[in-house]
């Protein structure tokens, strides 16, 4: 976070309006409230979320939504492509009304990739007005959460987390970090179900997860991905995909 790089806004919603911008690594988006919500949407690199003091994680395929006049603030470590939504409060009455953390589906992702494909900012034409009336629809309906990996700033938990996201590929048990952080593995094991309401292997899964994304994203093969999250084969990787996105890494890519 050390090099801030300028932001440019986007057009004020009217009712909806879109941005799709690259930012360089160590990029800051400063604390700020706006009369709009907004949904922010990583195409490819994952971006970190402040909102209301709560910390959220922007990976692609899933979006953050943000109601108007919520505090929130954002970096990204590495480069990002990102799609932002800005939509005027009146439309927002239907929409989730606290933070979340939002599924897309490929109808969603397919209007935004058409908008960013032709430069639409502001939509004007009666077309583009109904396409984003259908994409305010499928804001309403997506299945949210409060955050997908949610993150702590526990004296015992903190430090873990952060070695975790690190290292995704890292193979120590519970026990074993607990052992690290001079504490008892049911200690930490009820800091993870009290601070993130998961359990600690539940979390190291969700973690593995945002971090194939990203590397799916940058085109890395199955086997390096495997390789590089601690799996001892590609087998072992693709049924943990599977199994939390429904679909192998090679049709999500």
């Amino acid at each position: 976070m050390s090099a801030r790089e300028p932001r440019i806004e986007g057009d004020p919603p009217q009712p909806v309006s879109f941005r799709t911008e690259n930012y360089k690594g160590g990029t800051v988006f400063p604390a700020k409230r706006q009369t709009w919500g907004e949904l922010n949407y990583a195409l490819a690199g994952v971006v970190d979320f402040d909102i209301q003091g709560v910390r959220y994680l922007s990976p692609p395929h899933y979006a953050i939504w943000i109601p108007p006049d919520v505090l929130h603030e954002a970096w990204n470590q590495h480069d990002v492509r990102y799609v932002t939504v800005y939509v005027e409060r009146s439309v927002c009455a239907d929409l989730p009304p606290a933070p979340a953390t939002l599924g897309l589906s490929p109808l969603l992702k397919a209007i935004l990739a058409d908008f960013a494909a032709r430069d639409i900012t502001l939509p004007k034409s009666e077309e583009d007005l109904r396409l984003s009336h259908v994409l305010v629809d499928q804001i309403r309906l997506a299945p949210r959460s409060e955050s997908y990996l949610p993150l702590s700033d526990d004296a015992l938990l903190g430090p873990v987390l952060r070695a975790l996201q690190a290292d995704p590929g890292d193979r120590l048990s519970l026990a074993e970090w607990a052992h690290r952080m001079k504490t008892t593995e049911r200690t930490l094991s009820r800091r993870c179900h009290d601070d993130l309401g998961i359990s600690f292997n539940e979390w190291r899964q969700r973690l593995k997860l945002v971090a194939a994304l990203a590397m799916i994203e940058a085109g890395l093969p199955v086997q390096r991905i495997a390789a590089q999250l601690g799996y001892s084969n590609a087998s072992a990787f693709i049924a943990m995909f599977r199994r939390l996105t429904g679909t192998s890494p090679t049709r999500m890519r």
